[in-house]
């Protein structure tokens, strides 16, 4: 059996921002690293869906022209975030604080799929100085899901 090996790219991008990364908080603002920004073609604004039955979020690229689209904000120099309060409101979705969605993925029409079932409070959030004593009990799992915290 030959090999067939191919050589892996070092120093356009650190690592820890190679990949898809999105977060969302309590009040709706949803951050993405500048990799999935970039993935997605750069937009000005987002069309957001939101699939109740199977508990997903949607973000489609568009352009501030276009009704209903939630404009682009910088978020930090390697990232963007999008203000989405009324996703929040409107769904009734209830974040006890900001979770991360690990399987976020950009399907074939270019929608971003992020999906709350998946979504957990990263390990950064749990042992943030103001959230220590919120999540002290030894008995629970290393990720606590959001539907969990609120029980």
């Amino acid at each position: 059996m030959k090999a067939n090996w191919k050589e892996v790219p070092n120093g356009d991008i650190m690592p820890q921002f190679a990949g898809i990364y999105v977060t969302m908080n309590p009040k709706g603002q949803i951050a993405m690293n500048k990799a999935t920004y970039e993935l997605l073609d750069k937009p000005t604004a987002f069309l957001i869906f939101f699939d109740e039955v199977n508990n997903r979020i949607g973000l489609q690229p568009s352009g501030l022209s276009i009704k209903n689209s939630f404009r682009v904000c910088s978020y930090s120099r390697n990232g963007i975030k999008v203000r989405a309060y009324r996703l929040i409101r409107e769904y009734r979705i209830d974040l006890p604080q900001t979770i991360l969605f690990p399987d976020a993925e950009i399907n074939e029409d270019g929608l971003l799929v992020l999906n709350l079932r998946t979504a957990y409070v990263p390990h950064r959030v749990i042992n943030h100085y103001r959230n220590r004593n919120k999540y002290k009990d030894k008995n629970s799992s290393s990720r606590i899901k959001p539907a969990e915290q609120a029980e």
